[in-house]
């Protein structure tokens, strides 16, 4: 899955559009590698976001092609 899909269906990032900029501006890092939006991610992939004043910093744990609110916790786990 696109890293830019994954963070917009796992809701680390509200719009698909928004994490694609966030990506060209070298904002997301997959592995601590600058990571472009069309990165395939995988499981236990380590996602640093630098948009907010507060770094997020997920594993992921799960790839869903489509998922709710219940699911989304099951995508990743939270790190820090």
């Amino acid at each position: 899955m696109r890293l830019d899909k994954f963070l917009k269906i796992s809701r680390l990032i509200k719009r698909r559009t928004v994490a694609n900029e966030a990506c060209d501006a070298g904002k997301i890092l997959v592995n601590q590698k600058v990571a472009r939006a069309s990165y395939s991610v995988k499981e236990n992939d380590v996602v640093e976001i630098n948009i907010s004043s507060k770094p997020l910093k997920v594993r992921i744990k799960k790839i869903l092609e489509h998922a709710n609110k219940e699911n989304t916790s099951e995508m990743y786990e939270m790190l820090q």
